[in-house]
């Protein structure tokens, strides 16, 4: 079980979330240890600059989504990494507000 696991399970039954992740790689978007609000993603049209939590060959990340092609959405983080290119049902949520 990953460090977003319980989170993704509440996403999936419609329930928002709140959390605060840790660590750089969104640094200037999201301080390691801030409160963040991720809400379902339903049917929201996502589009390149959302933050979402999704999976990305394997592993968990409140990322960006960096580019959009079709169907697909390529997920990297603020510091200039890209994890990988991913499908809608890939992603899990959409965080919708960051505070202290």
């Amino acid at each position: 079980m990953s460090w977003a696991t319980h989170y993704i399970e509440k996403l999936n039954t419609g329930e928002t979330v709140q959390f605060r992740p840790r660590g750089n790689s969104m640094k200037g978007k999201i301080e390691s240890g801030q409160l963040v609000t991720v809400e379902p993603i339903g049917n929201k049209r996502l589009q390149k600059g959302d933050i979402v939590l999704c999976k990305v060959n394997g592993s968990q990340y409140l990322h960006l989504i960096k580019a959009v092609q079709g169907e697909r959405y390529q997920i990297g983080n603020n510091i200039g990494r890209i994890n990988g290119w991913i499908t809608r049902n890939s992603i899990y949520g959409i965080c919708t507000n960051i505070t202290n």
